[in-house]
C-alpha cells in the first residue's frame, strides 16, 4: 500500500507555471494525461514551454491530479497509465 507524503487540495494551494517547473525541471520523466492521449516528456530535453502547455490547467494553476513518485510525475488521469505507473514501482 502507498501513503503519500503530501496531498495538496488543488482549490485551495495554488501552484503556478513558475512553481510547477521548479518542482518539475529536475523529473526524470514527466507523463501527461487527458483521457486516451498520454504524452511522456523529458525536462532536460524537451521545450520547457510545450511542458508547461500540457501540465498546467486553463486557470494558470498546476492540473490535478498531480502524482510524484520519486522523480517522475504524471499529470492529469489516464487509468491505465496510473495502473502501470503504480503495479511497476
Amino acid at each position: 500500500m502507498l501513503t503519500p507524503k503530501a496531498v495538496t487540495d488543488a482549490r485551495a494551494i495554488k501552484i503556478g507555471s513558475e512553481e510547477a517547473w521548479d518542482l518539475m525541471k529536475i523529473a526524470r520523466n514527466i507523463t501527461t494525461a487527458k483521457g486516451n492521449k498520454v504524452q511522456k516528456w523529458n525536462p532536460h530535453s524537451d521545450d520547457k514551454s510545450e511542458i508547461l502547455r500540457h501540465v498546467m490547467g486553463p486557470s494558470g494553476n498546476l492540473r490535478a491530479p498531480t502524482l510524484q513518485m520519486n522523480n517522475e510525475f504524471i499529470v492529469g488521469f489516464n487509468a491505465k497509465i496510473y495502473e502501470s505507473w503504480l503495479g511497476k514501482k
